[in-house]
């Protein structure tokens, strides 16, 4: 049951990735173009994101754990430092360059697009750069 509800949490996802544009690099990056030809639809996307998650997560963590499992696996560092400042600054550099977000890539997988499996070449290059950096 457990692989079943990922699956479906997946395809729902994925789908809704679909739908919003996000699999569309041209999309994101008409929205990160201020300066330019700002294309503000996404607001829409990420407003609904943030309004779920302020909404549902206080009565999702007072079941005490999730439905499917035996427990939340939440973040153990309570503090911002200069690896979680570099990581984000990495991360948004490579969005606003490419348009990729590393969900949405992988959902564009499935089409022929060579830019969506030049960027997850990277992308997996770069989780190995930042394992080897780690252990360092």
């Amino acid at each position: 049951m457990h692989l079943l509800s990922a699956f479906v949490c997946g395809a729902v996802f994925a789908l809704g990735l679909g739908l919003a544009g996000m699999t569309q690099p041209e999309k994101i990056i008409g929205f990160l173009d201020l300066a330019g030809s700002w294309d503000p639809s996404l607001m829409l996307v990420m407003g609904g994101a943030v309004g779920m998650t302020f909404t549902l997560f206080p009565h999702v963590f007072k079941r005490g754990a999730p439905v499917w499992g035996n427990g939340f696996d939440l973040p153990t560092r309570k503090y911002v430092d200069v690896r979680l400042i570099g990581g984000a600054a990495i991360f948004g550099i490579g969005w606003g360059l490419s348009g990729y977000c590393p969900g949405p890539a992988v959902v564009s997988l499935v089409t022929a697009d060579q830019g969506v499996w030049v960027f997850a070449a990277c992308l997996l290059g770069g989780l190995a750069m930042g394992r080897w950096l780690n252990t360092r």
